[in-house]
């Protein structure tokens, strides 16, 4: 039996443990809904999970340990000179023989391979089939036991709820749980980089050319590893798209929610809405084709020198992509505004503008700050844009009409294609991730300040 059948059966035998709870909780109580302690769903809904939780509980810990049982007893089943082989060459053998039961690769004529593969086919069909029997029997064995507990005084809701809690818990753990994760992967790996280039170099250096030469005897061998062009770049560009997308996306919701009769509303907010769809390599290809070639005829035109590749170019076209992020939740929120608010203001004779600007707006304040961090966050991760319209240049400079490179596109740059993980060239990317991470922490760290200390406070 495969696994997605297995996980099919243990299914439909949680479908039918939940008949047999709902039925045997109208069994005890004789009939008499009243005399139970919960719904009969809710005894239905507890055999069901006495039957699935010990089944899937088996059939994870089965997957998590299964590959490595099975790899082990392949490898203790091939000759001795093949075991006493490097790691390396072990797992290149090992990677041989799955490509064999996969028939991924040319049929091998190496006995020992063949010989490898068949056990392996073996053992994974000896390993489902035990499995299959271990998680139905205790799927089985689960559902009968929560039947027998089934009694008028069993509080099957509490332990069905306090389930769900749990399972909540554990899926509030696992995003916590990640972002840690991620957090550590980066921070362990810039250790490894500062530990090879100064950190006062990588902060505070002018010159980034990260290209680690082949032979110690070239020239440029030990690289250079100044961010300080990088961090220019991303936020040039950034900053030009945000005085694009910013007030853009702010006016926009206001017309939209104050101003706008519904019927322009309901077709030029999902209209607005759409530019977030676009995806990224579309924006692209339209900066690189069309405003990157007009900001430089332009800027000629009026006798300044710009380049084919602009932060100008980059920026005006990620202010546009990032317009519905301002846009949308600061429509949301400004709507959200109770509209006694209002109605208090025109009371006092105040206009629709001075209501808009004094009471609407403070109101709406934390869910238009958060509209604009998500778009600041989503300007300084931006790639595609970046690469295809501003370059992959790290010029330290202020001129918007110059190529400029970002982190981001520096990060995807540095992890490209096959890397050793213990340069400083690959390494770079991993403190270059940090520095974003934190940059951003610190942002939202100042945003939620700014929240608390200018928020207008209702009852």
């Amino acid at each position: 039996m495969t696994k997605s059948t297995l996980f099919f059966v243990l299914v439909l035998l949680c479908l039918a443990a939940y008949r047999v709870g709902c039925h045997r909780s109208m069994q005890v109580a004789s009939g008499n809904i009243r005399a139970l302690h919960s719904l009969p769903g809710y005894y239905g809904f507890f055999t069901a999970l006495w039957c699935c939780i010990p089944a899937l509980i088996l059939l994870g810990g089965w997957l998590a340990f299964e590959g490595s049982i099975i790899t082990q007893m392949i490898v203790s089943g091939l000759p001795e000179d093949v075991r006493s082989q490097s790691p390396e060459q072990l797992g290149l053998i090992l990677n041989d023989v799955r490509n064999l039961v996969a028939g991924k690769g040319a049929s091998s004529q190496n006995l020992v391979l063949q010989q490898a593969a068949q056990d392996y086919i073996r053992l994974h069909a000896l390993s489902d089939m035990l499995l299959g029997v271990l998680a139905l029997s205790a799927a089985v064995i689960g559902g009968f036991v929560a039947r027998q507990r089934i009694q008028v005084s069993l509080k099957a809701r509490n332990h069905v709820e306090g389930a769900l809690m749990i399972f909540l818990i554990a899926c509030s753990m696992v995003a916590i749980f990640t972002t840690v994760g991620i957090v550590l992967s980066v921070l362990f790996e810039s250790i490894r980089f500062f530990q090879l280039v100064p950190i006062t170099e990588f902060l505070f250096g002018t010159d980034w050319s990260p290209q680690m030469a082949i032979r110690p005897d070239q020239v440029g061998s030990s690289g250079a590893f100044g961010a300080v062009p990088l961090f220019t770049g991303t936020l040039l560009i950034s900053a030009i798209a945000m005085a694009v997308a910013v007030p853009v996306g702010l006016l926009s919701a206001i017309y939209m929610a104050e101003y706008a009769s519904p019927q322009v509303r309901a077709f030029g907010k999902p209209l607005l809405e759409i530019l977030a769809g676009v995806p990224t390599v579309v924006y692209g290809f339209f900066a690189a084709l069309t405003v990157a070639p007009f900001v430089r005829d332009t800027a000629q035109s009026m006798g300044l020198d710009a380049s084919s590749e602009s932060a100008l170019a980059a920026g005006l076209v990620m202010g546009v992509m990032i317009i519905p992020f301002v846009s949308s939740l600061a429509d949301d929120f400004i709507n959200a505004v109770p509209q006694s608010l209002r109605d208090g203001a025109y009371a006092l004779g105040a206009t629709q503008s001075e209501t808009i600007r004094n009471v609407v707006i403070p109101a709406a304040l934390p869910g238009i700050v958060g509209g604009i961090l998500l778009a600041v966050s989503r300007a300084i991760g931006e790639t595609m844009i970046v690469v295809m319209a501003a370059g992959l240049a790290a010029n330290l400079t202020g001129n918007p009409l110059q190529a400029v490179t970002t982190v981001t596109t520096q990060i995807v740059t540095l992890l490209v294609g096959d890397q050793e993980f213990d340069s400083p060239k690959t390494l770079a990317a991993f403190a270059l991730g940090l520095v974003l991470f934190l940059a951003t922490l610190a942002l939202n760290v100042l945003a939620m300040h700014i929240v608390r200390k200018y928020r207008e406070q209702y009852e």
